[in-house]
């Protein structure tokens, strides 16, 4: 009798954990939808109702045959190629000087962070104003006093493009810097006193010792530096305009030309043929995450 009490008994008290992980998987899945509906209004939806304004084959037809569309991919890829790499090599040196910790040096990193903290648009207008060939601070401070005529910075398609990939790395070098401060920040220091020990040079310590522990890092950021900087435009589009007739426009300024034309398809169209450049590269920041 007891036994037959205790199999009668037995499927309730079983079935009380079930039904309270029931509930709480019940509100945990509730607590989710909000964010889900965040993601689906600001993610989705966009880039949905961009590819379906780019849906006409008419569109890419236009866009192919503007031969500006070509220099601008040659141009964007310039710009990653050159700019990206420039900039992540100097941080990776910057990164070995700033993490020394002398007091003067901690001064010159708060200097020297400035250009990234500061707004993009006073800053980058600011040095177009500087290189004006007429009355701008450069040509008429140190080119008139050697009585020579300055070039004319910004009508030069090549020097452009390359003055708008130097402001690029001057405005977010020192970001990358900091990520890559902190990465040797996280090498212990007893690795370096014992390579010291053993009569290591600098440059052994950095192929040894560093360069090991912050590749990872390093490669992680380069490939999330140039995920950013093919939407950003601020850089060319406040430098140069994509100036001189349209030679040194990028994916993310030819966009904006179009839009100022009001051809909002070839727009739409341009950012969509820069998903071959940034597939392949958010694939790899994704599998190198997940790992």
């Amino acid at each position: 009798m007891s036994s037959t009490a205790s199999a009668v008994v037995a499927p309730g008290a079983a079935e009380a954990p079930v039904s309270k992980a029931g509930r709480w998987q019940f509100w945990g899945r509730l607590m989710v939808v909000p964010y889900l509906l965040v993601f689906a209004v600001f993610v989705l939806y966009p880039v949905c109702y961009g590819l379906w304004l780019a849906r006409h084959p008419q569109s890419y037809e236009h866009l192919v045959a503007d031969p500006i569309f070509f220099r601008s991919v040659i141009n964007t890829i310039l710009f990653l190629i050159v700019a990206i790499n420039l900039k992540m090599a100097v941080a990776l040196l910057l990164s070995g000087f700033f993490v020394q910790g002398r007091w003067w040096i901690k001064i010159l990193s708060g200097i020297f962070i400035l250009p990234w903290a500061v707004p993009s648009i006073p800053t980058i207008l600011s040095v177009r104003f500087m290189l004006n060939p007429e009355w701008g601070v450069i040509n008429s401070t140190i080119f008139r006093l050697t009585g020579l005529d300055g070039p004319n910075w910004l009508n030069d398609p090549t020097l452009a493009l390359g003055l708008a990939m130097l402001m690029h790395i001057w405005k977010s070098l020192p970001f990358w810097t900091l990520i890559l401060v902190a990465g040797r920040l996280a090498i212990p220091t007893e690795q370096y006193e014992a390579a010291s020990v053993d009569g290591a040079s600098t440059w052994q310590k950095f192929r040894f010792i560093s360069w090991p522990a912050l590749r990872t890092l390093y490669v992680t950021s380069l490939i999330l530096s140039m995920i950013w900087t093919l939407g950003d435009f601020n850089s060319v589009y406040l430098l140069t305009g994509g100036g001189p007739a349209d030679l040194t426009h990028v994916l993310a300024t030819l966009g904006i030309r179009y839009l100022r034309l009001d051809q909002v398809d070839l727009s739409m169209a341009s950012i969509v043929v820069a998903l071959p450049l940034v597939l392949p590269l958010v694939y790899l920041m994704m599998k190198r995450l997940s790992k």
